[in-house]
C-alpha cells in the first residue's frame, strides 16, 4: 500500500518520492477575527489554519484578490511539493526525512499536512537547489 511513497522503511531515514505542484503559492495572514475567505479555498492545494491571534492561508497566488482585503500579510514566491502519501500514523521521520537536507542547505520551508500526505514548500528561487539537495539524499521526484 505504502510502496509508491516511501522506496525505502527499512533505513533510518526513508526514501520519499515527491511532485512540485504546477504554479506559485502564497502564505498568507489575516486577523483571527476575519471570517473563512473563500477566495483562498480554490485549486490544488490551499489550506486555511485559524489559531489565537491569526487566520493562516496557504492558497495559489493567482487566487489572492487585488485591492488585498485589509489586514492581510503576504509572504509570495513559493513552491509547493508534495510527499506521495498515505503514510500510516505510527511512521515516524517522515518530514524530517524532506526537511533536515533542506535545513542543512540553509533552504527555508512552510510545510502543512492532510490527513494522507504532507506538503512543504520552498521559495522558488531556492527550487532548483532544493531539488538537487533532496536527489543527493536519496529522494526521486515523479516528473
Amino acid at each position: 500500500m505504502y510502496t509508491d511513497s516511501v522506496t525505502d522503511l527499512t533505513s533510518e531515514t526513508p526514501r520519499l518520492v515527491l511532485s512540485l505542484l504546477t504554479g506559485q503559492y502564497v502564505v498568507a495572514q489575516l486577523p483571527a477575527s476575519s471570517p473563512l475567505p473563500a477566495w483562498a479555498a480554490v485549486g490544488a492545494l490551499w489550506a486555511i489554519v485559524g489559531a489565537p491571534g491569526e487566520l493562516s492561508v496557504v492558497t495559489a497566488e493567482e487566487n489572492v484578490p487585488s485591492p488585498l482585503p485589509h489586514g492581510l500579510k503576504l509572504e509570495s514566491g513559493w513552491a509547493a511539493l508534495r510527499l506521495h502519501g498515505p503514510f500510516p500514523f505510527h511512521l515516524t521521520g517522515i518530514l524530517a526525512a524532506i526537511l533536515n537536507p533542506l535545513k542543512d542547505a540553509g533552504i527555508g520551508i512552510f510545510a502543512l499536512s492532510t490527513f494522507d500526505t504532507d506538503y512543504v514548500l520552498v521559495k522558488a528561487e531556492q527550487l532548483a537547489e532544493a531539488r538537487a539537495t533532496l536527489e543527493k539524499a536519496g529522494h526521486s521526484f515523479n516528473d
